[in-house]
C-alpha cells in the first residue's frame, strides 16, 4: 500500500497479523501509516477488523487473548508491538475505546483527572484539565455530575477529554459517532479537528460513517475481513465509485456487496465494454 507522503510516519504498522486464543485469524498483513500531525481515517463495516487494528497498536489485544503473530508497529522508528498498554501511553499513544466506557460512578471532573493519573505536576495538570474544558465547554457544566447521569454525546466528549489529559501525539478514536445524533456527531468532529491543528496531536479514526470521517482526515485506508484494501488520499477515496457503492449500495436480497466482489463487477463491466 502506497503511504502518505515523503516525511517519516509518526506510527508505521506493517504487515501485521493477528491471532485471538491462538487460533482465530483476525488481521492478514495489514499496513498502514499515520504521519506526524495527520489525521487518517480507518474505513470499513463491522467485524473488518479496524478495532482490532487500534487494539493491536495501543497493547490492548492482550487483554482480549490477541496477540501480533507477525510484523510490526513502529513508533517514531522504534517497535513497541510488545510493550504493554502503559508504556504505550508513555510513549504518547492513547486510545479511546468504542462505546465510551466512562467510569459512570465518577463526576465527570474525576474522570478527567484519571486519564492524567500518571502525571506528578499538579499544576500542569490544572493547566490541561482546563484545556479540555476550553475545547469541551458541555463538561464545564457537567463537572460535579456522575458520568452515568450526562448524555450519550457529553460521554464521548469526556472520553476524548479524558484522553487528552495523558498528553496524547496520537489519539486512537474508535468509532465515536455511533450511536450519536449527526449535529452532535459535526459537533465532535470539529473539536478533534481542532484539536488536531491547534494542539497537534495526530488521530488515527476507526469509522464506519465514510462520509463525516473524509470529511475531516487527509488520508484513508479502508480494510474488509482483516486486509486493507483500498488507501489514497481523503478525497480520492471519496470521489471511488466502487468505495460509494460498498459503503451505499446494496445488493437485490438486501444485502451489503463485499468491495472485492464490487471491484470484481466493475472491472468485468469494463472488460465487456
Amino acid at each position: 500500500m502506497s503511504g502518505n507522503g515523503t516525511a517519516p510516519p509518526l506510527l508505521a504498522v506493517n504487515n501485521v497479523e493477528v491471532i485471538y486464543d491462538h487460533v482465530i485469524l483476525v488481521l492478514k498483513g495489514v499496513s498502514l501509516r499515520v504521519p506526524e500531525g495527520g489525521i487518517v481515517a480507518l474505513l470499513g463495516a463491522n467485524g473488518a477488523g479496524k478495532s482490532t487494528t487500534l487494539k493491536a497498536i495501543s497493547g490492548l489485544l492482550r487483554t482480549e487473548r490477541g496477540e501480533v503473530t507477525k510484523g510490526s508497529i513502529d513508533w517514531r522508528g522504534s517497535p513497541i508491538q510488545r510493550r504493554s498498554p502503559s508504556q504505550i501511553v508513555q510513549q504518547g499513544i492513547v486510545q479511546v475505546m468504542e462505546g465510551r466506557h466512562v467510569f459512570e460512578h465518577l463526576t465527570v471532573e474525576e474522570n478527567l483527572l484519571a486519564g492524567g493519573y500518571t502525571r506528578r505536576d499538579a499544576d500542569s495538570l490544572k493547566r490541561d484539565l482546563d484545556l479540555v474544558y476550553t475545547y469541551f465547554p458541555r463538561l464545564t457544566q457537567r463537572r460535579s455530575t456522575r458520568a452515568g447521569y450526562v448524555s450519550g454525546g457529553e460521554q464521548q466528549m469526556l472520553a476524548i477529554g479524558r484522553a487528552l489529559m495523558a498528553r496524547p501525539r496520537l489519539m486512537l478514536l474508535d468509532e465515536p459517532s455511533m450511536g450519536l445524533a449527526p449535529l452532535l456527531v459535526a459537533e465532535i468532529f470539529e473539536i478533534v479537528s481542532r484539536l488536531n491543528r491547534e494542539e497537534n496531536v495526530a488521530v488515527l479514526l476507526a469509522e464506519q460513517n465514510a462520509t463525516v470521517a473524509l470529511k475531516y482526515a487527509q488520508y484513508g485506508y479502508v480494510m474488509e475481513t482483516g486486509r486493507v484494501v483500498l488507501d489514497g488520499d481523503a478525497r480520492t477515496i471519496s470521489d471511488n465509485e466502487d468505495i460509494k457503492e460498498f459503503y451505499l449500495g446494496l445488493t437485490g436480497v438486501g444485502q451489503r456487496k463485499s468491495y472485492r466482489d464490487v471491484k470484481h463487477y466493475r472491472r468485468r463491466k469494463r472488460w465487456l465494454s
